[in-house]
């Protein structure tokens, strides 16, 4: 007996060692294969594969990628060939001086508002701090003060940008400090520093001869910006060195932090992984530009009243004059609202973008919901964003250490009055009948998100310290979108103004493009064009002919430069940096030695007053008339029978049919009834 007993138990005792073993190796399997699938072997070297990391995001493509080559490619794709002789050239072009080292004159900036707006009085400060011949302290950004729950590892400014970056960029423009000096802190915190609340379009004379006067007794003041700015777009012309200083502080000293600046650049490279180029989308969609241009009726629910409910508030305060009820629709038609998402999808499917496309949408959750994205996500299958592009992790490291707070969304307390109702129905006596029942207590689903209060109230509750964190990082989710807009090979604004009127985040995302690469493609659409092209196709949205998409080809085509004209018309007036040329731009010269100007047909008028480069920046390698061949190339291509998007890709049945235009090969179709199915077969994916 005892023999058994002990056999059994040796028998146990090896299957415990057998099944730890067991444990041991397939822990060590998938170990190595986790370590093993992080790295791909290239023809150069053991690369990094980061497509490898786990995201939501996993690329579909069917057809083979376009030869950069190709015709269609550089349709889609291709440099902005009449602007490739714009170069940027912010540097100072006039005498212009050192900033004096011992200035003991100090302005302090203090800036409220959004990513765009930060951007933007930054620059204005810096401007203003050269023109009085003052010392920059560096700027305050109140949406990232430690009382808005952020981390203690950063102080404000540092939240978002990089200081010593900003410090070194412009120290042969103004002298910057982080600190004032101790002698004026300690009037800072007893509130003697005299303050000015400055308007967002104020002029050099006021600066000249209201605030230096000032500071000149008192050594030192503080600006508090809230509009956007503190000074106006355009400046006199003895005044453009200042435009150019503004060009260096925006796309030269204005650098991330660190850890953001690496995180964008993460993004750029997993949104290229898949070795195809890719659009940014900015929906623009933001509850106060749709209030401020009266856009309520387009959405439904409660996002209606939320939008009224802020229009009511601008009116009270004199941001809108009108009424509150207004018709969205007339909006929409004049071009005040923005273009929806499925609007913009038709559109580019219809320019030539095939169903594979990669779309990266920028500005986090659209206003009105996921289901004002469906239509798009139908339309396109590539369509990805911050989120499904990062872990959780990843942008818990971008916030750095923040303490916990258990702050949840207050639930709105029943009002008084109801209240007092339902204490009378309990303490009242006998009737000769029942009396109703008590009012009805609110559900708490009904009360909790962000959206709860209009149910309940009718005033906005203030804000949590989670909702000023959010904000706090939200301009770190912009700042990634801007890097990753900026950096795009199309993009695609839905809208460029803000709850204002002024110029948005799409404005600067295109005035820093045309800066920089000026034949990057950036669709400037017209939305009242687009707007009367949908309604022509309002009764059969994805049945679409081929007059239609000609026309809507050729309006996209222009917008890629006669957009410009309008844009220095409208846009530059409100905001400098959303369009900086002539002032930070040059012609350069092409290789016969002829001057740029030599062929003004060639760049919008907007642009002709801008200089010839200098001889340092060398000369175009391609010359204008390879140029205009090229165009005309493009131009014949177009002109055809929509034989360059709508093409047979055989083998694949009508999938393949739909969505092989525009990367497949194939023969064109010839016959008109074939093209018009192929039309609405790609508009509306196939049969997929």
């Amino acid at each position: 007996m005892k023999g058994d007993i002990g056999g059994k138990m040796v028998i146990k005792s090896k299957l415990k060692w057998v099944g730890l073993v067991g444990l041991v190796l397939s822990a060590l399997s998938l170990f190595t294969h986790f370590l093993l699938a992080r790295y791909s072997y290239t023809d150069d070297a053991l690369t990094e594969y980061q497509a490898i990391t786990i995201f939501s995001w996993r690329p579909i493509f069917e057809n083979a990628d376009l030869s950069p080559t190709s015709k269609l490619y550089r349709r889609l794709w291709g440099p902005v060939r009449r602007l490739k002789s714009l170069q940027p050239h912010a540097k100072p072009r006039q005498l212009y001086s050192v900033p004096v080292s011992e200035s003991n004159r100090f302005i302090f900036v203090r800036i409220r508002g959004g990513f765009h707006e930060i951007r933007s009085s930054i620059c204005d400060a810096v401007v203003i701090a050269r023109l009085l011949n003052a010392t920059l302290v560096i700027p305050e950004i109140q949406s990232t003060t430690s009382s808005k729950g952020i981390s203690a590892q950063f102080k404000s400014f540092a939240y978002l940008y990089n200081e010593d970056q900003f410090m070194a960029a412009l120290a042969n423009d103004i002298t910057v400090v982080k600190t004032l000096p101790k002698s004026l802190k300690g009037a800072r915190r007893k509130k003697e520093i005299p303050s000015f609340k400055v308007a967002n379009s104020q002029s050099p004379y006021y600066y000249l001869h209201h605030v230096l006067p000032v500071l000149k007794r008192h050594s030192v003041v503080e600006l508090v910006v809230s509009d956007g700015g503190c000074l106006q777009a355009n400046l006199p012309p003895d005044l453009e060195e200042y435009q150019r200083l503004r060009c260096r502080v925006a796309f030269h000293a204005l650098s991330f932090r660190q850890e953001v600046q690496e995180l964008a650049t993460k993004i750029l490279h997993r949104l290229r992984a898949p070795g195809r180029p890719f659009i940014a989308y900015d929906p623009g969609m933001t509850r106060d530009a749709l209030a401020y241009y009266g856009c309520a009726e387009l959405f439904q629910d409660v996002h209606t009243e939320l939008i009224q409910h802020r229009r009511l508030w601008m009116i009270k305060r004199g941001i809108v004059k009108g009424n509150l009820t207004v018709d969205s629709n007339t909006r929409r038609l004049n071009g005040s609202c923005p273009l929806m998402p499925e609007e913009i999808g038709i559109i580019l499917r219809a320019y030539g973008y095939s169903w594979d496309t990669i779309i990266y949408i920028s500005g986090g959750e659209v206003f009105g919901g996921q289901k004002k994205l469906i239509p798009f996500h139908a339309i396109f299958e590539n369509v990805v964003d911050r989120t499904s592009l990062t872990t959780p992790w990843e942008l818990n490291k971008i916030y750095g250490r923040e303490a916990n707070l258990v702050d949840k969304y207050p639930k709105t307390p029943p009002s008084a009055e109801k209240e007092t109702k339902y204490e009378s129905w309990k303490t009242s006596g006998q009737r000769p009948r029942p009396l109703p029942p008590p009012p009805a207590r609110p559900k708490s689903y009904n009360i909790e998100g962000w959206w709860g209060w209009v149910a309940e109230s009718d005033n906005e509750p203030e804000s949590t310290v989670i909702e000023l964190r959010t904000n706090a990082h939200k301009l770190l989710w912009e700042a990634i979108d801007y890097t990753v807009c900026v950096e795009a090979d199309v993009f695609v604004p839905g809208f460029d103004r803000d709850g204002k009127g002024r110029p948005s985040f799409a404005s600067l995302v295109m005035g820093h493009r045309l800066y920089q690469s000026a034949t990057a493609k950036s669709f400037m659409l017209d939305r009242k064009e687009i707007a009367k092209h949908m309604e022509e196709i309002s009764d059969h949205l994805y049945e679409l002919n081929q007059t239609w998409i000609k026309s809507v080809r050729n309006h996209l085509s222009k917008s890629l430069v006669d957009g410009l004209t309008e844009e220095s018309k409208v846009s530059k007036s409100l905001s400098f940096l959303s369009f900086p040329v002539p002032e930070c731009a040059c012609l350069r010269a092409n290789p016969s030695g002829a001057s740029s100007h030599a062929s003004t047909s060639q760049i919008p008028a907007a642009l002709k007053a801008a200089p010839s480069c200098p001889a340092w920046m060398g000369k175009d390698v391609t010359s204008h008339t390879e140029d205009k061949e090229n165009e005309d190339d493009l131009d014949e291509d177009d002109s055809g029978p929509l034989g360059l998007f709508f093409r047979q890709s055989g083998g694949s049945g009508n999938r393949n049919a739909a969505s092989g235009g525009g990367r497949g090969g194939g023969e064109m179709m010839s016959s008109k009834e074939e093209t018009q199915m192929e039309d609405q077969e790609e508009m509306e994916g196939g049969d997929r």
